[in-house]
């Protein structure tokens, strides 16, 4: 095999890793979102099956973000997984709970929106990491 093969099958490699991570921190925030609307849900954690509901997604995006900040880094990797979460929250809000969204709530969450999209479109190749023995 070519030094051209190898440097192109490594780098279809990190392409597939970086997607892979991308969708797993979507994923995080996704359950970050299950997380505040249970523990809305819980009212203070007074309700045992909301609470218990609560932890498990607790337990889902701490474990989701974990794995993607394997691959991307960790201030990014923060960023879009509080903004999904956000986002999700106050959009999903209204329809669980006595919430209101207004037209400068939704200007706001684009804003949000916009923001993580431009960090997602930032983060670029991480430089390889010699790796202990």
């Amino acid at each position: 095999m070519s030094n051209d093969t190898r440097t192109e099958a490594a780098t279809n490699a990190d392409h597939d890793t970086s997607v892979r991570a991308w969708l797993v921190l979507l994923l995080a925030g996704l359950f970050e979102v299950g997380y505040a609307l249970s523990v809305g849900g819980s009212r203070g954690f007074t309700s045992p099956t909301w609470s218990l509901i609560a932890v498990v997604f607790f337990l889902l995006t701490l474990f989701a973000l974990s794995v993607a900040l394997r691959t991307i880094d960790v201030g990014i990797g923060y960023a879009v997984w509080a903004g999904v979460g956000a986002v999700g929250a106050a959009l999903l809000g209204p329809l669980f709970f006595d919430e209101t969204f207004t037209a400068a709530k939704a200007f706001w969450l684009a804003v949000v929106i916009a923001g993580v999209i431009w960090l997602k479109l930032a983060d670029g190749p991480k430089k390889p990491v010699s790796k202990p023995v």
